[in-house]
């Protein structure tokens, strides 16, 4: 694999002007996000409600939850270039089954299968979040990844240089 120095660096650097600009204040957007996933799971529980019931209002309820879920994302996501939008709503909706279904594991005491399922829903939102900071673009986190990595740190890492969510300055 050819990594290219520079591009590396350029990247280390917008990470470094991030950090010491006082970092990203991501802690209301952090709630935001999360509720974000639960209207995401919302829409999902009303269509399922409404199919195994045959009651018609339930999928009413999915698109109003829908609604909101659509505008509170704009909060969330500034630009939509290319398939951002979808792509970012997905990492949230994966993030979100990964956790649930890691929780189930969990409750269960099967904690090792619980520990992979969290590690890749905090995975899929570090990704969430490199996106939405614009650290990097949709045609580039598994590039940025492997450039984190040859600085010896995680995509996840990275994130968390960058954000503090419980420092309230």
């Amino acid at each position: 694999m050819n990594i290219d120095k520079k591009k590396i660096n350029e990247f280390l650097k917008r990470v470094e002007k991030i950090k010491t600009s006082g970092g990203v204040d991501l802690s209301a957007a952090e709630d935001l996000s999360i509720a974000v996933m639960n209207l995401i799971s919302l829409e999902e529980h009303f269509f399922f409600t409404g199919a195994k019931t045959g009651d018609g209002s339930y999928y009413d309820f999915s698109s109003e939850v829908r609604s909101m879920r659509k505008r509170l994302m704009e909060g969330l996501i500034d630009k939509h270039e290319g398939e951002t939008w979808c792509a970012t709503k997905h990492l949230l909706s994966a993030s979100m089954r990964l956790i649930e279904t890691g929780n189930r594991y969990n409750a269960e005491g099967e904690k090792e299968k619980a520990k992979q399922f969290f590690a890749d829903a905090y995975r899929l939102y570090a990704i969430f979040w490199a996106l939405k900071t614009k650290l990097v673009s949709t045609h580039s986190v598994s590039g940025a990844a492997k450039q984190a990595a040859g600085k010896g740190w995680s995509l996840e890492t990275l994130v968390e240089k960058l954000a503090d969510c419980c420092d309230e300055r």
